[in-house]
């Protein structure tokens, strides 16, 4: 059986309203058309749908199987029109760009910066999600670019790029408990008093997942929302921090001391949407590499 849309939208209706003039109301066409139309329905399904009477209409047995069926068919054609409609986007729609909090904290902003500047009629949309979220927004064609990390990515089915190195390190005061080492296991450094981002954080939820269920129980003095203050926190002796090497490199209030745990060695990802991308997405994944390059 083959059944129109429109034909079920007005069924719906008038079961809703539970008569066919309303019904018919709704969907903008007249009475005879309408009456017309929900015969035909009922001919076609072969099977009575509405009981008629004086006070109105409502639906037999088949009738409310069918009206039930109707709904979740034009909710997925609703889906559909949303999912096909997303790749089609006007020349000035915004850049829609997401990333986890470790790319926003250098990264995103440099790039920003530069593209803003290089083209004063484009806009941008910024947006901090993790990994899995950003795969599956990218995924539905509901953002432009990602930037993510590689070893959450998997197989997703997405169009992906290496984009630099995202490695996570231990930072403290400059001459303190780190001068002279280079490296450390996360074990040993929650052995000492830290400070570490909000727990809500993505960078923060990252941590944790991959330190498991065994991880070491570690005494976080604070914690704090911005990455910027977590390695002025670090560096003014407060407690060790567990920051991406990019948030400390070239700062030398601090010492940083790479991270022995197999998890700390991590790269950023770019990551696009489906279909072809504009000049203006283009042009901001082009800053986006050369952010990652300084």
């Amino acid at each position: 059986m083959r059944y129109d849309l429109d034909d079920l939208r007005l069924f719906l209706h008038v079961v809703e309203e539970g008569s066919i003039t309303a019904g018919a109301r709704r969907m903008h066409l007249s009475l005879p058309s309408a009456s017309a139309r929900v015969r035909a329905l009922e001919h076609h399904a072969g099977v009575t749908l509405l009981v008629r009477g004086r006070r109105g209409v409502r639906p037999t047995p088949a009738g409310t199987t069918l009206a039930r069926h109707a709904r979740d068919v034009l909710a997925q054609v609703a889906r559909l029109d949303g999912a096909v409609a997303s790749y089609c986007r006007r020349a000035d729609a915004p850049v829609r760009l997401l990333a986890g909090g470790s790319a926003m904290h250098r990264l995103v902003p440099q790039a920003l910066i530069a593209f803003l500047r290089e083209h004063p009629d484009a806009d941008v949309e910024v947006r901090e999600s993790r990994t899995p979220q950003t795969l599956r927004t990218l995924a539905d064609g509901a953002a432009d670019l990602g930037v993510v990390i590689d070893d959450e990515a998997g197989d997703a089915d997405i169009r992906t790029e290496p984009l630099g190195d995202d490695s996570i390190v231990v930072v403290g005061q400059a001459g303190g408990i780190l001068a002279g080492r280079t490296t450390m296991s996360y074990r040993e450094a929650a052995e000492h008093p830290m400070v570490g981002l909000d727990a809500g954080s993505s960078l923060r939820r990252w941590i944790e997942r991959h330190l498991g269920p065994h991880a070491p129980a570690a005494r976080h003095r604070t914690t704090v929302s911005d990455i910027n203050v977590l390695v002025a926190l670090a560096a003014a002796g407060v407690g060790l921090a567990v920051v991406p090497r990019r948030a400390a490199d070239g700062d030398g209030r601090v010492e940083v001391c790479a991270l022995q745990d197999p998890w700390a060695r991590r790269r950023q990802l770019l990551a696009w949407g489906p279909g072809e991308p504009g000049a203006a997405v283009t042009a901001l994944a082009a800053h986006l590499r050369v952010a990652a390059s300084v």
